[in-house]
């Protein structure tokens, strides 16, 4: 295969991978324009059309996924082949693309980003904050992070975190004016502050447990939102109540903003793993960064 013809090859996929050719030439490092006079040149040499474009998105055609199908694979192989080279440096180097939520981000990664990368220079993180579910594999990720509770079977998983727990917490001002709730049932005589599903945007329906006896409520209140921040802050505000992951408020209610409620029935998670498919061997880059988060837990 003549050189062309592989960076042809490459700049469809990369357009396909960022459903944007403005986003897939940012990534090339090449202008629009050229990146489509490229993909212009592979469908003239095909004779076929790879790419169904529209003013606002771009698409593969019926052949243009049958070539991704085996192109991704295969280029992903390549990307392999390279990437073992570094292990016979004194330095890992290389890229390293993460899927990650943004509690583990802001509460479990981002603080240690400088030891990181003073420990490994030659590591390039390409962090994706992302609350919902997503396929690492088509997403081209070499791993994710996730609750364990929400990994697949054929993953290979390494804990990175503690047992998380949920905190229902208000201001002290909200339950001067409206009284504690006793139990979750409570909560239907109050006003609650909802968070809609990162997945299909229906609000969160609040978890609880005792025991061995877990269910879900759902509640009603001022306010929906699709951001934990945004709920806290609200929350401090004397919005209402807030339910969420309790290490994002722990801050706030060591200072006082926050007073946390029905903690005896809040459930707890077995805590975040960092997963990759089975079928991959894991790359120098990952291990370095799976060894070093697991030390810092």
């Amino acid at each position: 295969m003549r050189g062309s013809e592989f960076a042809e090859l490459k700049a469809f996929a990369a357009v396909v991978h960022h459903k944007s050719f403005v986003r897939a030439a940012d990534h090339l490092a090449v202008s629009p324009s050229a990146l489509s006079q490229t993909i212009r040149a592979l469908e003239e040499r095909l004779k076929v059309r790879l790419l169904n474009r529209t003013t606002r998105s771009v698409a593969p055609s019926a052949a243009g996924e049958r070539l991704i199908a085996r192109l991704g694979p295969a280029l992903e192989e390549l990307e392999a082949s390279v990437t073992a080279v570094s292990e016979h440096r004194d330095k890992i180097a290389g890229t390293l693309r993460i899927n990650l939520p943004r509690v583990c981000c802001d509460y479990f990664i981002a603080p240690k980003l400088g030891a990181f990368h003073r420990a490994h220079p030659d590591i390039t993180l390409d962090l994706f904050v992302d609350d919902a579910i997503v396929d690492i594999v088509a997403g081209r990720f070499d791993a994710g992070i996730r609750l364990g509770e929400r990994l697949a079977k054929d993953m290979i998983a390494v804990k990175i975190s503690e047992e998380l727990d949920l905190a229902a917490v208000a201001s002290k001002d909200y339950f001067a004016r409206y009284g504690k709730p006793q139990k979750p049932q409570d909560l239907h005589q109050h006003r609650c502050i909802n968070i809609r599903m990162p997945t299909n945007g229906a609000p969160y329906r609040w978890e609880f447990a005792q025991g061995r006896r877990e269910f879900e409520i759902s509640v009603a209140g001022p306010l929906l939102v699709n951001d934990a921040g945004t709920a806290l802050q609200a929350a401090i505000d004397g919005v209402g109540i807030a339910y969420v992951i309790g290490i994002q408020a722990t801050a706030m209610i060591a200072a006082g903003k926050l007073v946390r409620v029905l903690e005896n029935w809040s459930p707890r998670f077995t805590g975040l793993y960092l997963y990759h498919p089975s079928h991959r061997q894991m790359p120098p880059t990952l291990r370095a960064f799976v060894q070093f988060f697991k030390a810092r837990r």
